[in-house]
């Protein structure tokens, strides 16, 4: 005589779906920077907090939150957490492709506005996130002495990444 098995409710539905998927938990904190093409001083003060509103809400699209978006006349600085389903280079792409057409159609002199081609991404840890995020909100007075180039040039050797400086700029 075959003998019946009683299975709870939980195991049966587990028996039915397979085991239970292990939770895939991720914090990549990512220290972005971008500038305009050539470094034109298209972001004017007028037009910057209503920008990064805007690039914020992309990040947020792409389940990449940014914690802090700053910058000056010429690039953009972001700090965002990047999300364990998109790859940097997409979100980067996104970022950048919606907010030159936002800007575009924000007014008729920026008709011409494009962001450069490339862009610097730095890991961040838990460990110097504060420090990041006030360097982030202190841009203004950070560029009052130093240049664009000057302060990537800086990043890249602080975070010993190796680059040629005849494909860095645009």
């Amino acid at each position: 005589m075959k003998q019946e098995i009683f299975l709870s409710p939980e195991r049966a539905l587990q028996k039915q779906t397979g085991p239970n998927m292990a939770q895939s938990l991720v914090k990549n904190l990512v220290h972005l920077v971008f500038s305009t093409r050539h470094r034109k001083t298209w972001l004017h003060a007028e037009i910057r907090d209503a920008l990064f509103s805007y690039q914020a809400g992309i990040f947020k699209q792409w389940d990449s939150p940014a914690v802090i978006i700053n910058g000056v006349e010429d690039h953009v600085h972001a700090l965002f957490s990047l999300s364990k389903n998109h790859a940097l280079m997409k979100i980067v792409e996104e970022v950048k492709r919606g907010s030159s057409k936002w800007l575009k159609e924000q007014d008729t002199q920026l008709s011409d506005f494009h962001w450069q081609n490339g862009y610097s991404g730095f890991s961040v840890s838990m460990s110097s996130l504060e420090n990041v995020k006030s360097y982030i909100a202190n841009q203004a007075e950070h560029h009052q002495k130093m240049s664009f180039q000057d302060e990537v040039r800086a990043l890249l050797k602080r975070h010993e990444l190796d680059n040629d400086e005849r494909y860095l700029w645009d």
